[in-house]
């Protein structure tokens, strides 16, 4: 799909360069952009990935951790 979109001139002149600095086209290298800042503003899919690593963690505290930060507490502290 083609469309049109304005830029600062400054913006447009370091697109033209890293452009031709990768050897990919203007259309290419908006392509990506576009496609990276959906992906990363994506929440769903930011989600279900943090599922995906966090399943295999163990995500209880430390029982010694635990106890030495009980400890600190003293006895007003607990109940």
């Amino acid at each position: 799909m083609k469309t049109a979109i304005s830029l600062p001139d400054t913006l447009f002149e370091k697109a033209e360069r890293l452009a031709a600095n990768l050897g990919i086209s203007r259309s290419q290298l908006y392509a990506r952009a576009v496609e990276s800042f959906i992906e990363r503003h994506d929440v769903e899919a930011i989600t279900t990935r943090l599922n995906e690593i966090y399943a295999n963690e163990q995500s209880g505290v430390n029982p010694v951790l635990l106890s030495m930060q009980t400890d600190t507490l003293g006895d007003e502290n607990r109940r």
